[in-house]
């Protein structure tokens, strides 16, 4: 799913107009996105929790040249813990209906159905 079919599908149920819908997501994302740049964590109830980790330096090894260290600095990374609601409702697809889900959302651009469970 991307912005464009969230976008959508709310303005749809709402009946508000894509616009406004479009403004509210997009200010939305900002928010979230400059809370985490400060350094703040993000909790949405019932969805998850956005948390900023820093991340250790590290020595890595460059594959085409593997004798060859390579210093990897500390870094801020984002990370996400889904809500419990999420994991359980996640937890009941199937590994055959996960990939299914996870290949065509990367195949087509247009909006996703999910086959009904069995």
């Amino acid at each position: 799913m991307t912005k464009r079919d969230l976008v959508v599908r709310i303005s749809d149920e709402t009946g508000m107009v894509q616009q406004q819908v479009q403004d509210i997501v997009q200010r939305t994302l900002d928010i979230i996105a400059e809370s985490l740049a400060k350094g703040a964590k993000v909790e949405l109830r019932n969805f998850g929790v956005f948390d900023v980790k820093v991340r250790k330096a590290r020595i890595g090894r460059n594959p085409n040249a593997p004798t060859n260290d390579v210093r990897i600095p500390p870094r801020a990374i984002v990370k996400f813990k889904p809500g419990k609601e999420m994991r359980e409702a996640v937890a009941k697809l199937s590994p055959v209906e996960g990939a299914a889900a996870s290949s065509a959302n990367g195949a087509s651009a247009g909006p996703q159905s999910t086959p009904p469970a069995p």
